[in-house]
């Protein structure tokens, strides 16, 4: 290989990855699913774009997803956006019905599935 098609090699190489690393800089409203019960995570975090999908959805109040309840029943007009899922919903099955990880299968898969809209496997919202 000669000394020119190395310098092309390289110089690609380099706008492939200042393109990657912009690429990534400039989705702003990347945001990931976190919770920080959640110390060893089994997959990959979740990467959530907020807004982008609401508008896709349809969603205009908050409450639909960051739901409040009290007595076990829904509390309407009344929205947790602020709260952590885990300070209702605990980590260990054995402590509560709808354990943490099975709350946020529920709410996510659970609608995609009912809207017949959005991932519902595992690699899809957990991407390796």
């Amino acid at each position: 290989m000669g000394k020119r098609t190395l310098i092309i090699y390289v110089v690609i190489t380099l706008f492939v990855c200042i393109f990657a690393v912009m690429s990534g800089y400039s989705q702003e409203d990347v945001t990931t699913v976190e919770d920080s019960a959640f110390e060893e995570k089994m997959r990959p975090t979740v990467q959530f774009l907020h807004d982008e999908h609401n508008e896709a959805a349809g969603l205009e109040e908050c409450d639909v997803c960051h739901h409040v309840y009290k007595d076990g029943e829904k509390i309407e007009d009344e929205s947790s956006e602020e709260t952590e899922c885990s300070e209702c919903h605990t980590l260990n099955k054995g402590d509560n019905p709808l354990s943490l990880v099975k709350v946020y299968h529920l709410q996510c898969k659970g609608c995609h599935q009912k809207e017949k809209a959005g991932p519902i496997m595992c690699s899809e919202c957990h991407p390796r």
